[in-house]
């Protein structure tokens, strides 16, 4: 499954910068609002070093990471809601995203503006939270007539749909997003064909200065932000691997922003990851913790979920201790699966079907 996280933030909070440097794409990062007019899209590989063991393993031809896609939306401001800086293309951007993730200014800089011209980062994250909340109240109001009309009619979906969209726009007008306001799945799938954004996940990157970033920073809107430094994400991305983890050591850090961030997002949406290694190929795939084995097979081919018999799978850890596959069919650490087995975080698999 794919994963696709829009990144958004007020103007001037090093959004584009660390775009630029998670994707390694040189997108347009200038000190002026809206320097990215259309969204960029950046592919990048889920860092993990379990594939990287698999691979000194099995020796694949070749190696196949889970990716995540970030999309940089361009700054929301005040009034985006309304049409104001070009806020309904950037808000419709946001609909075709699982996640948001949005960046906070920490960092202090006199030479870049702030566009409220002062750094407060409970107030920039609650200007953005305003405009979604306005925005999916707009899509209801729009909605509302369509749906009372499809309630008279009767159907008991129709009227769940209405008494639904009735209770998600009182909550957002008490200033609460759709997300906690405690909908059951009913109710979400009521909804669902509204693509409110305030029902997304949301995660919020403090950018901090260089000497902050161990810091742990106070939550924000119940959420606790990652401290991320968008200049050194920038350096890191020029330097090779080994400097890379030499940098990171001195910044007192284990990994980069970037790990963070995707770990961040996997536990955000409830993803995890398991693996097929061999000979042809080592790869990660990505599905929602609780997936049976069935549902895994079908993210590699619908094929396989259809014709699904039996999973041949050992954990990482064993894999890892007794060398490969044989060393823990030796072993008695391959086991048998059959379409009740829930997938655990790091299996490697290897599925039997039927044609």
């Amino acid at each position: 499954m794919s994963l696709s996280i829009g990144i958004v933030g007020l103007p001037n909070v090093g959004k584009s910068t660390l775009f630029t440097a998670l994707t390694k794409k040189g997108g347009l990062a200038a000190n002026y609002p809206f320097a990215t007019i259309d969204p960029n899209v950046g592919i990048v590989p889920v860092p993990d070093h379990r594939l990287d063991r698999l691979a000194e393993i099995d020796h694949p031809k070749r190696i196949v990471p889970a990716t995540v896609e970030f999309v940089d939306i361009a700054g929301l401001v005040s009034g985006a809601s309304k049409g104001e800086g070009l806020g309904n293309q950037f808000l419709a951007n946001i609909r075709e995203t699982d996640a948001i993730c949005e960046v906070v200014r920490y960092f202090s800089d006199p030479d870049v503006v702030h566009v409220a011209g002062k750094v407060d980062p409970v107030s920039d994250v609650d200007t953005i939270k305003t405009e979604l909340i306005l925005a999916d109240m707009g899509t209801l109001e729009k909605a509302m007539g369509r749906l009372e009309r499809e309630a008279h009619r009767g159907d008991k979906e129709s009227k769940l749909r209405l008494e639904t969209a009735k209770k998600v726009y009182a909550g957002l007008n008490d200033g609460h997003r759709a997300l906690t306001l405690g909908l059951n799945d009913d109710e979400k799938d009521a909804i669902k064909e509204l693509c409110l954004m305030t029902m997304k996940p949301i995660m919020y990157v403090a950018n901090v200065d260089e000497d902050a970033i161990t810091k742990k920073l106070d939550p924000i809107d119940g959420v606790q932000p990652i401290p991320i430094c968008a200049e050194v994400e920038a350096e890191l991305s020029e330097l090779s691997a080994e400097d890379a983890k030499e940098y990171l050591e001195t910044l007192g850090l284990e990994e980069s922003g970037l790990a963070r961030l995707i770990r961040a997002a996997y536990h955000l949406l409830g993803l995890q990851s398991f693996f097929t290694s061999g000979e042809k190929e080592s790869r990660a795939w990505t599905i929602p913790i609780g997936c049976k084995a069935p549902q895994a097979a079908g993210t590699i081919h619908s094929d396989f979920e259809r014709g699904f018999i039996k999973a041949e799978t050992c954990s990482f850890e064993d894999y890892d201790k007794l060398g490969g596959e044989e060393g823990c069919r030796a072993a008695g650490k391959l086991r048998q699966e059959g379409k009740d087995y829930v997938v655990q975080d790091g299996d490697i698999m290897n599925f039997k079907f039927n044609v």
